[in-house]
Parts: C-alpha cells; sequence; structure tokens
C-alpha cells in the first residue's frame, strides 16, 4: 500500500509517516519499482500502535523505546505517566482558580488584573508580613473572597489570622458559606480555624452556619460557635455552653456568655432551669458542681435562686460554702 492511501486508511498525514520513518519508528518493508514506499500489514498495524502510545501521553522517543526494547517495562512508564498526568491536571487546576478569580474580581483594566494577581500571590507568599499586608488591603481592588477563604483556612501565623478574619468579615455572605466547608475538614485546625473565622464575620448567613456548627462532633468547634453565637445575643448554643461550664472547658468564657444571654428574663428563667437540671445529674462531681454552681451567679430570677438554695445545703462543703455566699449577695437568707 502506498503512503497516500496508508494516510487516507490511518489518518496519520503524509508528512508525519515520513517523520515516522526518519525516526526509525516505522519504515515502509519496500519500495515499488518507481522508488514510492510500500507499506505492509505488519508496517500499517505498527503506525497504529505508534498512534495508540500517542493517545497515551508518550513522546516519540518514549515510543520507539516501547516498541524496539525487549527488556521495556510498561508498568514504569505508565506510573510515570500518571504521576506526570497528575502534576498537569494540578497545575492547569490552579490556573483555572486563579483566572476564575480574577475574573471574580471584575477587573477594569490591565492594572487592576496585575494588582489583583500581586495580590493573590502575596496571600500564598512564605513571608508572614506579606500575607498581613495583602489580607489588610484586600479591597483595592477587591480579593475574590474565595482566596481570603482559603487562605484564613490555611493560615498559622495569628496576625495574619486575624488579618484575613477582618478582611472576610468585611466580605458579606458568601465568605460564610466558604468558610462553613472548612468545619468538614478532617483537620482539626482547620476546623477552628474556620469556626473562628465565622465567628467574627455579621449577618444571618453567618448565624446559621454557626447554628449547625453546634451539631459537629468536634467539641472545639461547638464551643466556640455556642460564645460566638452568645455574644450575638443569640440563645441557641445554651446547652453547650453549659456542658462547657460542667466539663472545664473554657468555662470562664461560657459562664461569662451566660450571664449575657440572662439579660432577657425568659432567657434567664431557661438558663437556670438548665443549670439547675445539670446539678441534679448523679454522675456530676463535686468539681463541676462548683463550677455549674458559680455559674448560677450572673442568672438573676427564681429558679437560679430556688437552685442555690438547694446547692446551700450540698454535701461538698466548698459548694455550700458558694452557693450560700451568692444567697447572700442575693440579699437571700438561705431557708427553703
Amino acid at each position: 500500500m502506498l503512503i497516500g492511501e496508508v494516510a487516507r486508511r490511518s489518518g496519520v498525514s503524509a508528512r508525519m509517516l515520513r517523520h515516522y520513518e526518519s525516526l526509525g519508528l516505522v519504515r515502509p518493508s519496500g519500495r515499488t519499482g518507481s522508488g514510492y514506499r510500500e507499506y505492509s500489514e505488519d508496517d500499517i498495524r505498527r503506525i497504529f500502535h505508534v498512534e495508540s502510545l500517542r493517545t497515551l501521553g508518550l513522546s516519540l522517543r518514549e515510543i520507539a523505546r516501547a516498541l524496539e526494547d525487549p527488556g521495556f517495562t510498561p508498568s514504569a512508564l505508565v506510573g510515570d505517566l500518571v504521576r506526570r498526568t497528575r502534576e498537569r491536571i494540578a497545575a492547569e487546576t490552579e490556573l483555572l482558580t486563579r483566572l476564575r478569580r480574577i475574573d471574580a474580581a471584575e477587573p477594569g483594566g490591565w492594572d487592576d488584573v496585575l494588582r489583583t494577581v500581586s495580590l493573590l500571590q502575596a496571600l500564598g507568599s512564605e513571608s508572614a508580613g506579606m500575607r498581613q499586608r495583602a489580607a489588610l488591603s484586600a479591597d483595592e481592588p477587591p480579593v475574590p473572597v474565595e482566596a481570603l477563604a482559603e487562605a484564613a483556612l490555611r493560615e498559622t501565623d495569628p496576625n495574619v489570622a486575624g488579618a484575613l478574619r477582618w478582611a472576610l468579615a468585611r466580605s458579606g455572605g458568601r465568605g460564610a458559606e466558604l468558610l462553613a466547608e472548612g468545619l468538614g475538614s478532617t483537620a482539626a485546625a482547620v476546623r477552628e480555624r474556620a469556626v473562628r473565622a465565622l465567628a467574627e464575620i455579621p449577618g444571618e448567613e453567618a448565624a446559621g452556619r454557626l447554628r449547625d456548627a453546634l451539631a459537629s462532633p468536634d467539641t472545639q468547634v461547638r464551643g466556640q460557635a455556642a460564645l460566638a453565637l452568645g455574644s450575638r445575643g443569640e440563645a441557641d448554643g445554651i446547652p453547650v455552653l453549659i456542658d462547657m461550664i460542667a466539663e472545664g472547658r473554657n468555662d470562664t468564657d461560657a459562664a461569662d456568655a451566660l450571664s449575657v444571654l440572662a439579660g432577657v428574663d425568659a432567657t434567664a428563667e431557661e438558663i437556670a432551669g438548665r443549670l439547675a437540671g445539670r446539678l441534679a445529674g448523679a454522675s456530676v462531681g463535686a468539681a463541676a458542681r462548683g463550677r455549674l454552681t458559680q455559674a448560677l451567679a450572673d442568672i438573676p430570677g427564681p429558679t437560679a435562686s430556688r437552685a442555690l438554695v438547694e446547692l446551700s445545703h450540698d454535701e461538698d462543703r466548698a459548694v455550700a460554702l458558694t452557693a450560700a455566699y451568692l444567697l447572700q449577695l442575693r440579699g437571700h437568707d438561705g431557708g427553703s
């Protein structure tokens, strides 16, 4: 079969067939009387082998080795191709992400594009100072919130992290949505960064994400979410705050949050009732009872007073004395 016919049937151009021949990849088995290349069935089969290997991303040199070297092991080459392909995909994904972020910044001109690129690069810098400066100037022009959220979730420097949270707090609800994804991370540090950043974002979107975080299996996430909600005057985190006091986890901050929430009469009664219920539990040790008793100090209302009266007769002397002292401060004699 002559080269033109081979090109039509195989889809490989005559020029490429001549290139293959020059590299020694596919040599026509014969020549016609007029000197034209003539390909046999084996030659055509080899052409298809070459083309098949090219679809895997092999170079022509690698293809030549694969077809000629009897000691060649395909698994090694395929493994290398897998690695190279992953690297290429990662590079292309990174480029696509950067382009999307530049597009999201809605640049008005090339100066805006270059500034956004510069800020994105600064956010990924090894210098904490550069990262912090980038976060503090993230609204001139605005850095895409996706980049800020990603940076906040990976940031380990406390000063830079604070600057990123500040920038995210100015970004609106979209930042809360992106940070919420970090709450499901397998890394505890990422989950903590996510909830801390959410705590500083105002608005209902962030509050809703914090309420969802109260059900997290991570005690640190639950605690930070409850404290953040308490600072917003939201009572959803009361059960978690009481758990924190009983368990001695950031119990002072938890008690402060309860005292703030107790400014509403109905909420004060709910808090006192929950504290009393927890104190009545058979498994609550003396140390936990002491912390829960102290938490009642700033909770007004009759329910808290009744609980303190009962605690003033507690079998643990320290708990009883604390309750009696708190009753005196309330102007209550401690009688039944």
